[in-house]
């Protein structure tokens, strides 16, 4: 993320930053930050919504964790590293951005990012910073409407009745008689520079707040939210600029992907692998779907020769045969077919294979894959090499084909009643 202003935006003389906090230390969830959700680190969600928006000038992640700071640079973020002080269970997100503020005068206005909230877009940014480069607020902080009725804690043995907040039990309205209330959702807080260090606060001076709907209000504090939360991310989350339904090709290693690693021995010295079924169907949805797959094998590994010709059979997959490095061969490939990277997905599952997860518009690895590939792909298997992986990935593949797809219709709706 470079420190050029942003084509297009407005405020171009002011400085802006997005900072998103990921101490190592927390309690809940261990590493929470950098765990992977729906196959992307949870700090991923956030950066990757902040670095589309172009809205900023500079982002950020401040932690005290080296981890965390290795998958922040991975993914496009500069790192503050917050001191000691402000890194105890006690100290409060105030005292971090009070802190990366003494430290980075040039910036002037500062957006905190939670990185809690994976299912922040890019259009989420632009209109909440919007309200302070051209409506002139101070502050903006995101909310979402609740329609739930709250009553007063008693607490037990006090001999007290509890009493109503915000209804008339007598007047108790329907749902779609009240509109609600807004309640702070948690995904983020902007303010200027000269409030934080004048006022101490995130929200004051001219303050105003941004509603987003609720499908987009996730926020992640205890594990049991984590398999509810990843499926709200596969629905509503933010998957890149990349449109994925224009994938048609699809390049996977077969070593460490379609295998899991292990070498058979018969008794007559035979050398043998396995190939999960679970994974060959997953081949097969794809193709099902108009997307080619192409298996590759190293030149250098007999065996994995042998097997892509087997399954060459099975599934009607061209094979090709790479180099150490993959790209030197697949560019030839797809320029040949006259494609782009973005409209290629990758499966890899190695460092040689970093640059291809780079460059493909999805891509992905095994869960047992080392991390450097994990840093370059974009989705994580939940699954290991060999034990349906491959099936997985085809899975994401075709649910955000799908998820496109019904989004390209709702444009059509929403363009045809104009």
């Amino acid at each position: 993320v470079g420190t050029a202003d942003p084509p297009g935006r407005p405020g171009a003389d002011r400085h802006i930053a997005a900072l998103v906090l990921a101490r190592g230390g927390s309690k809940g969830i261990p590493l929470k930050n950098i765990k992977m959700l729906a196959g992307v680190p949870l700090i991923g969600w956030v950066l990757r919504a902040a670095v589309d928006s172009e809205m900023f000038d500079s982002v950020w992640v401040s932690t005290d964790h080296d981890e965390i700071e290795k998958v922040a640079k991975s993914w496009g973020a500069k790192v503050h590293r917050r001191s000691p002080q402000v890194s105890r269970d006690s100290s409060s997100s105030l005292e971090t951005i009070q802190e990366f503020v003494q430290l980075n005068p040039e910036v002037d206005v500062i957006c905190h990012i939670q990185a809690t909230s994976p299912c922040l877009h890019p259009f989420h940014i632009k209109e909440a910073l919007e309200m302070i480069l051209l409506e002139g607020f101070d502050s903006v902080f995101s909310v979402v409407r609740r329609h739930q009725f709250r009553w007063e804690e008693v607490k037990k043995g006090t001999g007290k009745l509890t009493r109503p907040f915000n209804l008339d039990p007598v007047n108790r309205p329907r749902r779609q008689d009240w509109s609600g209330e807004l309640c702070e959702n948690g995904s983020f807080y902007f303010g200027t520079r000269e409030l934080i260090k004048s006022e101490g606060c995130l929200q004051g001076r001219k303050v105003c707040y941004y509603e987003m709907l609720p499908e987009y209000s996730v926020d992640i504090d205890v594990d049991i939210d984590w398999p509810v939360a990843e499926q709200r991310v596969l629905r509503y989350g933010y998957f890149g600029r990349v449109t994925p339904e224009v994938v048609q090709l699809m390049f996977c290693n077969v070593s460490g992907c379609l295998t899991e690693g292990r070498i058979f021995l018969s008794v007559i010295g035979e050398e043998m692998v396995s190939v999960n079924t679970r994974d060959i169907t997953g081949i097969r949805m794809l193709q099902k779907e108009d997307v080619e797959v192409l298996l590759l094998a190293s030149r250098e590994d007999p065996i994995t020769k042998s097997l892509c010709e087997k399954l060459a059979k099975n599934t009607g997959c061209e094979v090709m045969e790479v180099g150490e490095e993959p790209l030197n061969d697949l560019k030839q490939v797809v320029e040949q077919k006259k494609l782009e990277w973005k409209d290629v997905a990758y499966m890899g599952n190695d460092k040689a294979d970093v640059n291809c997860l780079n460059l493909a518009g999805l891509s992905a690895v095994p869960a047992d894959a080392p991390v450097v590939a994990i840093n370059a792909a974009k989705y994580t298997c939940h699954k290991v090499g060999g034990m349906g992986a491959v099936r997985e990935f085809a899975e994401h593949i075709l649910l955000q084909k799908h998820k496109a797809k019904s989004q390209m219709k709702q444009d059509r709706i929403d363009n045809s009643s104009f």
